[in-house]
């Protein structure tokens, strides 16, 4: 695997981590990503379910009545 596009900052975090460690930045990059994907990710949480632990707290709006027209006829583009 090859990672192209790396800031100089952080190969020189990394250098210097390795460093610290004992490793070579191959390692310790290794290392780095089994930690970081080793925990189980939890399944994606659907729309409802995002949104409702959003805005449930709030326990809905009670919005007013809207006096509403009769519906209109439909418009005659006659010739």
């Amino acid at each position: 695997m090859t990672i192209r596009n790396i800031d100089d900052a952080i190969k020189t975090r990394l250098r210097l981590r390795a460093a610290l460690n004992g490793r070579s930045m191959e390692e310790e990059a290794r290392d780095i990503l089994r930690a970081a994907l080793s925990s189980e990710v939890p399944p994606p949480r659907s729309l409802a379910d995002a949104i409702r632990d959003r805005f449930g707290a709030l326990h809905g709006v009670d919005l007013p009545d809207v006096p509403r027209d009769s519906i209109r006829p439909p418009v005659d583009f006659g010739e």
